[in-house]
């Protein structure tokens, strides 16, 4: 009971903490901050690096928030720009990938670790200078970004001369003033800037403190029941059809089944990170009827708070010929369906999840159409399994 009360106290100044801490953003006329971070490139970037420029811009962003990722290409843009006239660009990830819940990555294929910063870079064919703050976050306290992106920008002496967004709108169609570059254009000119300061939106920095709410938000998500029901033939031909018209992952997996082991907690993640955007997934075991038990418990085992059935009798083909007449081969089998029952992504094997994420996010119902197109775009294939739409 004392190692209980110790730790839920614990917990608790961690949450207060989390809450109290202020993160007060960096004053007009305040010298840069030094830094000294890892980049994409795998290079230590410093501070002193870019003094031969006469105005440095530094743009704390991520890539979880679909707010940084409308910003991406206008980042680039700004560096493309501006990269032969004085002005260094640079980008900093500042958030605590620990402390991001993992349904805060609904509009994302990726959290905001190294690794994954080197993904979408990739991904998106990003050039500019992007480094990572996020297990210290100690020049990201300095500076005080409040969201994703917020961009800082220094004189020749580094005495920062404006902060704030980039520009009005995250939406391109609706962008009236140009802020960053308005900014730049009158330092480079030897002007003042005409507003020093403009307010940010975006995602909220995701600062160490709060770790605790996502331990909390994953205790909570792994207390929900487990459930497993026997599914039949007309069942499995329902299911085809997506009745929920909701979009549905259908995962075909066995515990006996090397391949469907080691993707199922991948699998449970797109749903952690997507079910509150009219998302599904459900999983079918293939294994024989008297296997329930089994079965049972490796759901428990992984958590698999999806829709979660079992082959209700041992005729695996004429099982299998009901969801799907051409599906003859092995598990795993991974479909996506829309809501009205297209196939999206369909894979016998192993499933791409960078792929299949990014096939979800470029379909799923958003309020902003630009954010489907962002994920229409950017160098994903199809599996050759499965062409989309096919």
């Amino acid at each position: 009971m004392r190692k209980v009360l110790i730790a839920l106290l614990a917990f608790v100044s961690l949450t207060t903490f989390a809450q109290d801490t202020p993160h007060p953003t960096l004053a007009i006329g305040s010298p840069a901050p030094q830094f000294s971070l890892t980049g994409v490139d795998g290079k230590v970037h410093k501070l002193s690096d870019y003094s031969s420029y006469p105005v440095l811009a530094v743009v704390f962003t991520c890539n979880h928030c679909p707010i940084a990722q409308m910003y991406e290409q206008r980042i680039q843009q700004l560096y493309n720009n501006y990269k032969d006239k004085g002005v260094a660009v640079v980008a900093i990830e500042g958030n605590d990938p620990k402390a991001i819940r993992i349904d805060e990555l609904d509009s994302s294929d990726i959290s905001d670790t190294l690794p994954e910063m080197k993904i979408r870079v990739a991904y998106k064919h990003l050039t500019y200078p992007y480094l990572y703050d996020g297990d210290t976050q100690s020049v990201t306290r300095a500076y005080g970004p409040k969201a994703t992106p917020h961009i800082f920008i220094f004189d020749k002496q580094r005495k920062l001369q404006y902060e704030g967004r980039i520009d009005n709108s995250y939406r391109l169609e609706q962008v009236k003033t140009h802020d960053a570059e308005n900014a730049i254009n009158a330092l480079l000119a030897g002007k003042p800037v005409p507003t020093p300061h403009t307010g940010v939106f975006g995602c909220s920095t995701k600062w160490s403190e709060k770790v605790a709410q996502r331990v909390a938000a994953e205790q909570k998500l792994d207390a929900q029941p487990i459930t497993l029901d026997m599914v039949g033939k007309q069942e499995l031909a329902r299911l085809r059809t997506n009745p929920s018209h909701q979009m549905m992952l259908i995962d075909f997996w066995a515990t006996w089944c090397g391949s469907c082991v080691a993707e199922f907690s991948d699998l449970q993640d797109n749903l952690r990170m997507y079910s509150d955007r009219d998302f599904q997934l459900v999983t079918v075991a293939a294994n024989q009827p008297d296997e329930k038990a089994s079965v049972l418990r490796f759901l428990q085992k992984k958590h698999a708070t999806s829709k979660n059935l079992l082959f209700d009798s041992e005729d695996t083909q004429a099982l299998q010929t009901a969801f799907d007449p051409k599906w003859d081969s092995a598990v795993p089998y991974t479909v996506l369906l829309s809501g009205d029952g297209k196939v999206l992504y369909k894979v016998m094997g192993d499933a791409d999840m960078l792929e299949l994420r990014r096939i979800i996010l470029a379909n799923l119902p958003s309020d902003y159409i630009g954010f489907n197109r962002y994920w229409q775009t950017g160098g994903t294939k199809q599996p050759a399994a499965m062409k989309q739409g096919q």
